[in-house]
Protein backbone atom coordinates (compact mmCIF):
# COMPACT_ATOMS: atom_id res chain seq x y z
CA UNK A 1 0.00 0.00 0.00
CA UNK A 2 1.10 3.60 -0.52
CA UNK A 3 2.75 4.70 2.73
CA UNK A 4 2.57 8.34 1.64
CA UNK A 5 -1.21 8.27 1.83
CA UNK A 6 -2.32 9.04 5.43
CA UNK A 7 -5.37 6.83 4.94
CA UNK A 8 -3.29 3.76 4.01
CA UNK A 9 -1.40 1.54 6.40
CA UNK A 10 2.30 0.95 5.98
CA UNK A 11 2.97 -2.43 4.37
CA UNK A 12 4.40 -5.22 6.58
CA UNK A 13 7.81 -5.00 4.92
CA UNK A 14 8.02 -1.30 5.72
CA UNK A 15 6.87 -1.98 9.27
CA UNK A 16 9.67 -4.53 9.64
CA UNK A 17 12.24 -1.98 8.53
CA UNK A 18 10.86 0.62 10.95
CA UNK A 19 10.86 -1.83 13.87
CA UNK A 20 14.45 -2.80 13.11
CA UNK A 21 15.61 0.83 12.89
CA UNK A 22 13.89 1.78 16.12
CA UNK A 23 15.35 -1.32 17.76
CA UNK A 24 18.84 -0.06 16.92
CA UNK A 25 17.99 3.36 18.38
CA UNK A 26 16.54 1.86 21.57
CA UNK A 27 19.51 -0.44 22.09
CA UNK A 28 21.92 2.50 21.92
CA UNK A 29 20.11 4.84 24.32
CA UNK A 30 22.13 6.02 27.36
CA UNK A 31 21.50 4.03 30.54
CA UNK A 32 19.88 6.88 32.46
CA UNK A 33 17.55 7.76 29.62
CA UNK A 34 16.50 4.12 29.31
CA UNK A 35 15.91 3.94 33.05
CA UNK A 36 13.84 7.13 33.27
CA UNK A 37 11.66 6.20 30.29
CA UNK A 38 11.26 2.69 31.71
CA UNK A 39 10.06 4.06 35.05
CA UNK A 40 7.47 6.06 33.14
CA UNK A 41 6.34 2.98 31.24
CA UNK A 42 5.98 0.99 34.47
CA UNK A 43 3.83 3.78 35.91
CA UNK A 44 1.77 4.04 32.71
CA UNK A 45 0.99 0.31 32.65
CA UNK A 46 0.18 0.48 36.37
CA UNK A 47 -2.29 3.29 35.76
CA UNK A 48 -3.98 1.17 33.11
CA UNK A 49 -4.08 -1.75 35.55
CA UNK A 50 -5.54 0.47 38.29
CA UNK A 51 -8.20 1.68 35.85
CA UNK A 52 -8.94 -1.94 34.93
CA UNK A 53 -9.33 -2.87 38.61
CA UNK A 54 -11.86 -0.12 39.21
CA UNK A 55 -13.85 -0.74 36.02
CA UNK A 56 -14.45 -4.44 36.69
CA UNK A 57 -15.47 -3.81 40.31
CA UNK A 58 -19.19 -4.56 40.81
CA UNK A 59 -19.82 -4.10 37.09
CA UNK A 60 -22.66 -6.63 36.95
CA UNK A 61 -22.03 -7.14 33.24
CA UNK A 62 -21.33 -10.86 33.33
CA UNK A 63 -18.07 -12.73 32.78
CA UNK A 64 -17.25 -11.95 29.16
CA UNK A 65 -18.50 -8.36 28.84
CA UNK A 66 -16.90 -7.39 32.15
CA UNK A 67 -13.51 -8.67 31.03
CA UNK A 68 -13.85 -6.97 27.66
CA UNK A 69 -14.66 -3.63 29.30
CA UNK A 70 -11.75 -4.12 31.69
CA UNK A 71 -9.46 -4.83 28.74
CA UNK A 72 -10.47 -1.62 27.04
CA UNK A 73 -9.74 0.27 30.25
CA UNK A 74 -6.36 -1.46 30.63
CA UNK A 75 -5.42 -0.34 27.11
CA UNK A 76 -4.81 3.10 28.61
CA UNK A 77 -1.41 1.85 29.73
CA UNK A 78 -0.04 0.96 26.30
CA UNK A 79 -1.64 4.05 24.75
CA UNK A 80 0.34 6.19 27.20
CA UNK A 81 3.52 4.22 26.46
CA UNK A 82 3.22 4.47 22.67
CA UNK A 83 1.81 7.96 22.27
CA UNK A 84 3.50 9.52 25.30
CA UNK A 85 6.84 7.82 24.68
CA UNK A 86 8.32 5.35 27.16
CA UNK A 87 10.35 2.13 27.31
CA UNK A 88 8.34 -1.04 28.00
CA UNK A 89 10.09 -4.38 28.55
CA UNK A 90 7.54 -6.49 26.73
CA UNK A 91 7.48 -4.19 23.72
CA UNK A 92 11.28 -4.02 23.65
CA UNK A 93 11.35 -7.74 22.93
CA UNK A 94 10.94 -6.54 19.33
CA UNK A 95 14.57 -5.33 19.44
CA UNK A 96 15.34 -8.97 18.65
CA UNK A 97 14.63 -8.12 15.01
CA UNK A 98 17.65 -5.80 14.93
CA UNK A 99 19.67 -8.33 16.95
CA UNK A 100 18.85 -11.13 14.48
CA UNK A 101 20.03 -8.87 11.66
CA UNK A 102 23.30 -8.28 13.57
CA UNK A 103 22.64 -4.57 13.91
CA UNK A 104 22.46 -4.85 17.71
CA UNK A 105 24.88 -6.91 19.79
CA UNK A 106 23.77 -9.40 22.42
CA UNK A 107 25.33 -7.20 25.10
CA UNK A 108 23.37 -4.11 23.98
CA UNK A 109 20.15 -6.13 23.79
CA UNK A 110 20.56 -7.53 27.30
CA UNK A 111 21.64 -4.13 28.67
CA UNK A 112 18.44 -2.59 27.33
CA UNK A 113 16.26 -5.37 28.71
CA UNK A 114 17.92 -5.18 32.13
CA UNK A 115 17.51 -1.43 32.58
CA UNK A 116 13.99 -1.41 31.11
CA UNK A 117 12.86 -4.29 33.31
CA UNK A 118 14.27 -2.64 36.42
CA UNK A 119 12.76 0.71 35.51
CA UNK A 120 9.37 -0.83 34.77
CA UNK A 121 9.50 -2.55 38.17
CA UNK A 122 10.28 0.70 39.99
CA UNK A 123 7.55 2.61 38.15
CA UNK A 124 4.89 -0.04 38.73
CA UNK A 125 5.75 -0.56 42.40
CA UNK A 126 5.85 3.17 43.08
CA UNK A 127 2.43 3.55 41.47
CA UNK A 128 1.04 0.72 43.61
CA UNK A 129 2.25 2.53 46.72
CA UNK A 130 0.78 5.87 45.63
CA UNK A 131 -2.55 4.26 44.73
CA UNK A 132 -2.64 2.64 48.17
CA UNK A 133 -1.80 5.91 49.92
CA UNK A 134 -4.41 7.77 47.88
CA UNK A 135 -7.28 5.72 49.28
CA UNK A 136 -8.37 4.35 45.90
CA UNK A 137 -8.81 0.89 47.42
CA UNK A 138 -11.48 2.33 49.72
CA UNK A 139 -13.70 3.39 46.82
CA UNK A 140 -17.06 1.66 46.59
CA UNK A 141 -17.03 0.91 50.29
CA UNK A 142 -13.76 -1.00 49.91
CA UNK A 143 -14.95 -2.95 46.87
CA UNK A 144 -12.03 -1.76 44.72
CA UNK A 145 -9.58 -3.08 47.31
CA UNK A 146 -11.43 -6.41 47.39
CA UNK A 147 -11.10 -6.63 43.61
CA UNK A 148 -7.38 -5.89 43.85
CA UNK A 149 -6.98 -8.67 46.41
CA UNK A 150 -8.93 -11.11 44.25
CA UNK A 151 -6.84 -10.32 41.15
CA UNK A 152 -3.52 -10.71 42.96
CA UNK A 153 -4.57 -13.93 44.71
CA UNK A 154 -5.67 -15.51 41.42
CA UNK A 155 -2.39 -14.59 39.73
CA UNK A 156 -0.09 -16.13 42.33
CA UNK A 157 -2.30 -19.25 42.43
CA UNK A 158 -1.68 -19.99 38.74
CA UNK A 159 0.30 -23.19 38.10
CA UNK A 160 3.77 -22.43 36.74
CA UNK A 161 3.04 -23.85 33.30
CA UNK A 162 -0.13 -21.80 32.93
CA UNK A 163 1.63 -18.63 34.05
CA UNK A 164 4.35 -19.26 31.46
CA UNK A 165 2.08 -20.00 28.50
CA UNK A 166 -0.30 -17.17 29.39
CA UNK A 167 2.80 -14.99 29.33
CA UNK A 168 3.68 -16.29 25.86
CA UNK A 169 0.24 -15.53 24.46
CA UNK A 170 0.10 -12.16 26.19
CA UNK A 171 3.24 -10.80 24.61
CA UNK A 172 2.32 -12.12 21.20
CA UNK A 173 -0.67 -9.79 21.38
CA UNK A 174 1.24 -6.90 22.98
CA UNK A 175 3.99 -7.01 20.34
CA UNK A 176 1.39 -7.34 17.59
CA UNK A 177 -0.35 -4.25 18.99
CA UNK A 178 2.95 -2.36 18.77
CA UNK A 179 3.57 -3.81 15.29
CA UNK A 180 0.17 -2.51 14.17
CA UNK A 181 1.01 0.92 15.60
CA UNK A 182 3.91 1.10 13.15
CA UNK A 183 1.38 0.64 10.34
CA UNK A 184 -0.55 3.72 11.47
CA UNK A 185 -0.08 7.35 10.38
CA UNK A 186 -2.08 9.12 13.11
CA UNK A 187 -2.56 9.07 16.88
CA UNK A 188 -6.18 7.93 16.48
CA UNK A 189 -5.06 5.07 14.26
CA UNK A 190 -2.47 4.02 16.81
CA UNK A 191 -5.06 4.01 19.60
CA UNK A 192 -7.44 1.87 17.54
CA UNK A 193 -4.57 -0.50 16.70
CA UNK A 194 -3.84 -0.91 20.41
CA UNK A 195 -7.40 -1.45 21.64
CA UNK A 196 -8.25 -4.81 20.09
CA UNK A 197 -5.06 -6.82 20.84
CA UNK A 198 -4.74 -5.43 24.36
CA UNK A 199 -8.39 -5.84 25.31
CA UNK A 200 -8.17 -9.39 23.91
CA UNK A 201 -5.21 -10.38 26.09
CA UNK A 202 -6.85 -8.95 29.20
CA UNK A 203 -10.24 -10.54 28.49
CA UNK A 204 -8.60 -13.91 27.82
CA UNK A 205 -6.69 -13.78 31.10
CA UNK A 206 -3.17 -13.75 29.66
CA UNK A 207 -0.27 -12.65 31.86
CA UNK A 208 1.79 -9.47 31.42
CA UNK A 209 4.93 -9.15 33.54
CA UNK A 210 4.82 -5.36 33.92
CA UNK A 211 1.10 -5.35 34.72
CA UNK A 212 1.80 -7.96 37.40
CA UNK A 213 4.49 -5.69 38.84
CA UNK A 214 1.55 -3.49 39.82
CA UNK A 215 -1.38 -5.88 40.25
CA UNK A 216 0.22 -8.30 42.70
CA UNK A 217 1.79 -5.66 44.99
CA UNK A 218 -1.47 -3.67 44.79
CA UNK A 219 -3.37 -6.70 46.02
CA UNK A 220 -0.86 -7.19 48.81
CA UNK A 221 -1.21 -3.55 49.85
CA UNK A 222 -5.01 -3.85 49.70
CA UNK A 223 -4.99 -6.69 52.20
CA UNK A 224 -3.90 -9.94 50.53
CA UNK A 225 -1.67 -10.83 53.46
CA UNK A 226 -1.44 -14.49 52.47
CA UNK A 227 0.68 -13.56 49.43
CA UNK A 228 4.38 -13.76 50.24
CA UNK A 229 7.08 -11.89 48.30
CA UNK A 230 8.37 -15.25 47.02
CA UNK A 231 4.95 -15.90 45.45
CA UNK A 232 5.23 -12.60 43.60
CA UNK A 233 8.79 -13.39 42.48
CA UNK A 234 7.87 -16.86 41.19
CA UNK A 235 4.92 -15.53 39.21
CA UNK A 236 7.06 -12.78 37.72
CA UNK A 237 9.79 -15.28 36.77
CA UNK A 238 7.51 -17.57 34.77
CA UNK A 239 5.41 -14.80 33.24
CA UNK A 240 8.52 -12.88 32.17
CA UNK A 241 9.96 -16.00 30.56
CA UNK A 242 6.75 -16.50 28.65
CA UNK A 243 6.64 -12.87 27.60
CA UNK A 244 10.18 -13.12 26.20
CA UNK A 245 9.37 -16.23 24.19
CA UNK A 246 6.13 -14.79 22.84
CA UNK A 247 7.50 -11.38 21.86
CA UNK A 248 11.06 -12.23 20.84
CA UNK A 249 10.53 -15.52 19.03
CA UNK A 250 6.91 -15.79 17.95
CA UNK A 251 6.66 -12.18 16.77
CA UNK A 252 10.10 -10.59 16.28
CA UNK A 253 12.00 -13.56 14.85
CA UNK A 254 9.09 -14.78 12.73
CA UNK A 255 8.60 -11.34 11.17
CA UNK A 256 12.37 -10.96 10.71
CA UNK A 257 12.46 -14.23 8.79
CA UNK A 258 9.38 -13.39 6.72
CA UNK A 259 10.06 -9.76 5.83
CA UNK A 260 13.82 -9.29 6.12
CA UNK A 261 15.78 -12.54 5.99
CA UNK A 262 13.81 -14.35 3.26
CA UNK A 263 13.35 -11.23 1.12
CA UNK A 264 17.13 -11.23 0.55
CA UNK A 265 17.22 -14.78 -0.79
Amino acid sequence: MNSDNPYDAYAPGEIARQVEEIGVTKANLPNMKILMLAILAGAFIALGAAFYTLVITNSGLGFGPERLLGGIAFSLGLILVIVGGAELFTGNNLIVMAWADRKVSTLLLLRNWFFVFMGNFVGAMATALIVSWSGIFELGGGAVGETAVRIATAKVALPFDQAFFRGVLCNVLVCLAIWLCFAAHSVISKIVAILFPISAFVALGFEHSVANMYLIPAGMLAGAGEIAPIDFAINLFFVTGGNILGGSVLVALVYWLAYIKFTRT
